[in-house]
């Protein structure tokens, strides 16, 4: 997925237009801002988490 990927690039996002989207994780939605790949790449995203949710530990080699 390519969203936003030109840094060089000025955007302005209205966040609450986003849809939220269901994340690897039950019960973890993002709205994304900015995504360069597909599950694994370089993202930018606003997260929500439901109670007693959460993420695993992973890491972010290509940043985030």
């Amino acid at each position: 997925m390519k969203l936003n990927t030109d840094i060089q690039e000025r955007v302005v996002v209205f966040t609450e237009d986003l849809p939220w989207r269901d994340s690897p994780m039950a019960r973890v939605q993002r709205r994304m801002l900015e995504r360069d790949g597909e599950e694994v790449g370089r993202a930018t995203s606003i997260v929500r988490y439901a109670p007693n949710s959460y993420f695993s530990a992973h890491t972010h080699g290509g940043g985030e």
